[in-house]
């Protein structure tokens, strides 16, 4: 009997867990040991409409093993028509006492980064998001190489005016 109420419990934390109402898309990419600085993570999405506004994220798995207290990507997103938008974006990774930042418990934090906010996706047909990392070390001309503690790169879309 006690055992039937905790695995009650348990589902019923699990369902209210993952209830999103807010998600139109959530996706991610596992990095392979390092993040190669040639290395492109691509998403490619069909928004549901061309009249609503949505906020769009780059969400970040990392380590401790991730050395730096910001980061530097560069998100390109490519219309269906051809016309591209390539930003160059800085995020902070940590605290000034060097804590990072991000949500979860154990060794992987998660960081849901601002992109863009109140995008209407005006063109019919399939966007792309490519993102890439642009680190670069102090005192130090070339950029980083292969990045490490960097677990997964993620790009999520979400309704503004859902209620959660």
């Amino acid at each position: 009997m006690r055992s039937n109420v905790l695995l009650v419990v348990l589902g019923f934390a699990l369902v209210m867990v993952s209830c999103d109402s807010k998600r139109i898309y959530d996706v991610y990419k596992a990095v392979p040991n390092e993040w190669n600085k040639d290395s492109i993570i691509t998403f490619k999405l069909h928004p549901p409409d061309s009249i609503n506004p949505y906020d769009l994220f780059v969400n970040l798995r990392n380590t401790n093993s991730y050395k730096y207290s910001n980061i530097y990507l560069i998100v390109e997103m490519v219309f269906p028509h051809g016309k591209t938008i390539k930003d160059t974006l800085e995020y902070r990774m940590a605290d000034p006492s060097g804590k990072l930042l991000g949500t979860g418990l154990m060794d992987v934090k998660e960081n849901k980064l601002w992109y863009k906010e109140h995008v209407v996706f005006k063109e019919s047909g399939d966007y792309t998001v490519n993102i890439q990392h642009s680190m670069r070390e102090n005192g130090k001309v070339n950029g980083v190489v292969a990045l490490e503690g960097i677990t997964d790169i993620g790009f999520r879309i979400e309704s503004p005016t859902s209620k959660e």
